[in-house]
């Protein structure tokens, strides 16, 4: 489990299904219907166009290390080194997540490096969608 000082998400109506699907080891990601576009975070409606034709479908859990900063500073919940990462998921979508199972250095954290996702458990009730380098 993470430091229970790490600031904790607040499911929404919204976003509880995600929430779920993390407490279970699945990313959870939403596609409009009629255009098959993905996208995350999820929300009750396809951002652009408003249409409320949505699907939720479970990821692969594959991603590329889009970007990332490395934190030398205390936080609440993080002991630096720490980077706050962007990842681009193969099925198309950015996220904020941290990168784990890697030091966290610029010469481990190489842009475009395979990710696989690494559903960590925050407390009971929150599993947060982290990532680490692919094992594959």
């Amino acid at each position: 489990m993470l430091d229970p000082k790490r600031p904790k998400p607040l499911p929404t109506p919204e976003t509880q299904h995600f929430w779920d699907g993390m407490k279970r080891g699945e990313l959870l990601l939403q596609r409009d219907k009629d255009t098959g576009e993905v996208y995350f975070p999820p929300r009750p409606f396809v951002p652009g166009t408003g249409s409320t034709n949505i699907e939720v479908f479970k990821a692969s859990g594959k991603a590329i290390l889009y970007s990332y900063v490395i934190h030398a500073n205390p936080a609440p919940g993080f002991t630096p080194p720490y980077a706050i990462a962007v990842v681009q998921l193969a099925e198309g979508p950015r996220m904020m997540t941290n990168i784990v199972d890697c030091p966290q250095t610029p010469e481990a954290l190489v842009l475009d490096m395979p990710l696989e996702l690494a559903p960590t458990v925050l407390d009971d009730t929150i599993t947060l969608p982290l990532f680490r380098p692919s094992k594959a």
